[in-house]
């Protein structure tokens, strides 16, 4: 019994670590891309856009949610961010979703380890699904519901006294700020942000200089570390969960839980219970593909894994984020809309591609456990040009290759000089960007003080008074 426990373990594992690894260079690749978009596509007037409650609008708020992907949570705070200043609430749903579903590296992903049948439903579906939600929003959205919530934000910040970092999203203050040409007045957490932001600002139009020199590099090995710190934790789980499923739940549990069969109420019922396991299985972003492949295993119909694939904006913790945000009444409506949207546009997949007769047969393939993952073929090669484009990227970021200051911040990461806010703690002195960060410090030492800080080239910890 137990030599079949540990042999269980032992595939769930090459399972999950086979899969991780023929998916890896199209993460890291579209990561990239994604980097890139985000360093160089302007975002400065994305929230006014997004304030109009029309086609033009949602269109925008899908094209720039697909260029600005990333997790689960990540959309969510962005969108919170959108709605706060002015974003309609249609809008701020259909960012969300798009940076989840529309992107790159998750297209990559599916095409990989599902297949091009269900890369074409979630682009395809996923275009339906934010047409079919903005209708359902329009008929059925409660009179003044996010007017209300939107004015409770704003008066919530203004008796705290908060003011946004347009670069970080962190508390900006009164020391860094600066007036735009149209004469706004922004407010930074520090000069590093403020620096970054006007770098931002005067790099707009010749972004080809940019990719010709360090300090552009560095930036997108920047934004290249933070995409990876918000995905990692649901790529790993994904993998490694998506092996244990297949390994040990038993055929009878899926045949439990959906329908077997064909017809309208199997599609149906298998499209229902795709987006309930979604919500309860705390696994978002990335990390429900290969799960979604262990599903797909099972034998769930085509309608339950392309819901279940939709469905990472509302499990468990995400929903959770929703209510501190916004309090009860709108978390359980954005659960609503998204429950009833994904689920239908995963049926209407399965009967439209049942017509165009290209609904995939799993029949004809390998099983997970058939298939032999780490060969020396294309997946290997293009494998390790993605690990050595990874390892520039982060190589340039670590040592600062371009980089504003000559220390980095242990909490944030951004570098920074020594005129910010300064800690000594155990015989080594840490430089911060803001106060936000000295107090994050000051909150949990021990932890961020693992970070050495370096000036721009070396590695070696720096020793000074504290000033």
């Amino acid at each position: 019994m137990l030599a079949a426990i540990v042999d269980g373990v032992l595939e769930s594992l090459r399972i999950g670590v086979g899969f991780l690894w023929t998916a890896a260079w199209a993460i890291i690749m579209g990561l990239v891309v994604t980097s890139l978009v985000q360093v160089y596509v302007s975002k400065e007037r994305m929230a006014q856009v997004l304030g109009e409650d029309d086609i033009s609008g949602l269109t925008k708020a899908t094209v720039f949610g697909a260029a600005s992907s990333g997790c689960s949570f990540g959309a969510v705070a962005i969108g919170k961010g959108l709605f706060k200043k002015g974003a309609h609430a249609v809008n701020v749903l259909a960012f969300m979703f798009a940076s989840t579903n529309l992107i790159v590296e998750l297209g990559l992903m599916i095409l990989l380890l599902l297949g091009w049948e269900f890369l074409v439903a979630e682009l395809v579906g996923g275009v339906i699904l934010i047409g079919v939600m903005a209708l359902i929003v329009h008929l059925t959205l409660p009179e003044n519901l996010f007017d209300d919530v939107r004015q409770e934000l704003n008066r919530r910040d203004q008796t705290n006294g908060i003011t946004e970092d347009p670069t970080c999203g962190m508390e900006g203050t009164d020391e860094y700020s600066l007036t735009t040409d149209s004469g706004q007045t922004l407010k930074f957490c520090s000069a590093g942000c403020m620096e970054t932001y006007e770098q931002e600002v005067a790099s707009r139009g010749r972004w080809r200089d940019e990719l010709l020199s360090w300090g552009g590099w560095y930036k997108v090995g920047n934004q290249y570390r933070k995409e990876w710190s918000m995905i990692w934790k649901d790529v790993v789980a994904g993998f490694l969960v998506s092996g244990f499923v297949i390994v040990f739940v038993p055929q009878w549990v899926w045949n439990a839980l959906f329908f077997q069969g064909d017809g309208l109420l199997v599609s149906a019922e298998n499209a229902i219970m795709g987006v309930a396991i979604a919500v309860i299985s705390f696994v978002g972003s990335m990390g429900n593909v290969p799960f979604a492949v262990a599903l797909w295993g099972g034998g769930i119909s085509f309608a339950g894994v392309i819901a279940f694939v939709y469905a990472d904006l509302i499990t468990i913790p995400v929903l959770n984020v929703y209510r501190k945000y916004y309090g009860w009444n709108v978390m359980l409506y954005i659960l609503g809309v998204f429950f009833v949207t994904m689920a239908f546009t995963g049926f209407l997949m399965e009967e439209l591609f049942s017509v165009l007769g290209i609904v995939p047969d799993l029949a004809g393939g390998q099983t997970a456990t058939e298939q032999t993952y780490f060969e020396f073929n294309y997946t290997f090669f293009l494998n390790v040009i993605a690990f050595a484009l990874s390892g520039v990227l982060l190589f340039v970021y670590r040592r600062g290759i371009g980089g504003p200051g000559q220390y980095r911040d242990p909490v944030c990461g951004m570098r920074t000089d020594d005129s910010g806010p300064t800690i000594s703690f155990e015989g080594q002195t840490y430089y911060f960007c803001s106060n936000h960060c000295k107090r994050s410090f000051e909150n949990h030492p021990t932890g961020f003080s693992r970070v050495h800080q370096t000036d721009s080239g070396g590695t070696r910890p720096q020793s000074h008074e504290h000033h």
